[in-house]
């Protein structure tokens, strides 16, 4: 029986090494799923409510002013809405570990924020009065009720439970604000009514949409493809 010479083997062994590589490296036919590319959800949020009247401001009108707009609505002429919350069921997506929300000119300022389940609401004033801010979970229970009485003073609260959380003041009563908690994939309406969530995943989705004083004309469902944006315009009503 012939032996093999020492170049047919190294060659023989390569073959076997490089054969072995394009196995273990090119997928099965079976039992394996290309990565999902995740898609977006775009669109633009509306009202046919009005706006609703400014608050006069019955304490410290030196800082406050003679009124405070009331931003329970905040549209424009065209009807866009400002402060909803448009989030997405079972898709993960951490919110801002901190939200900082100031007291300026008697608001909390900004109106909405967002802030995962643990994470820190930094507060602080820039007025020089008195505020308070009492955080409150839609039970009524109360998260922490702190006092900034001086500008440029900064506290800092966690809050460990998911939904919405309102704010107050209990010496300027009109005073509201609000914090969106969640694990969700979520986003913010802006002045000009529009929204962007990236990342989510492949499927039909029933949107969760939350305002403080209105609520979705119908439910919202949208379908989202791998790689593509799913544009959907939302009625806010009463």
């Amino acid at each position: 029986m012939g032996g093999l010479s020492a170049v047919g083997v190294s060659r023989a062994c390569a073959v076997g090494a490089l054969s072995a590589w394009l196995i273990a490296a090119a997928p099965s036919a079976i039992g394996v799923r290309a990565v999902p590319v995740a898609g977006t959800i775009g669109g633009t949020i509306t009202t046919r409510e009005p706006e609703r009247p400014a608050v006069r401001a019955t304490v410290d009108p030196n800082v406050c002013g003679s009124s405070v707009p009331d931003e329970s609505i905040t549209r424009d002429a065209a009807g866009h809405l400002a402060n909803v919350v448009i989030s997405v069921p079972g898709a993960k997506a951490p919110a801002p570990a901190e939200a900082l929300v100031s007291n300026d000119r008697c608001r909390f300022v900004p109106h909405v924020a967002l802030l995962r389940p643990g994470g820190a609401v930094k507060m602080t004033s820039q007025d020089a009065v008195l505020h308070t801010m009492h955080a409150a979970g839609s039970d009524g229970r109360a998260f922490f009720n702190v006092s900034l009485p001086i500008p440029r003073m900064t506290l800092s609260r966690s809050i460990d439970r998911p939904g919405p959380v309102t704010l107050s003041c209990s010496t300027h009563t009109w005073m509201r604000g609000y914090l969106y908690v969640t694990d969700e994939l979520a986003a913010i309406s802006g002045a000009d009514g529009t929204f962007r969530l990236e990342g989510v995943p492949a499927g039909t989705h029933e949107l969760r949409i939350w305002h403080e004083s209105l609520k979705a004309a119908t439910p919202v469902k949208v379908t989202v493809k791998d790689g593509e944006t799913a544009t959907i315009d939302i009625i806010m009503t009463r």
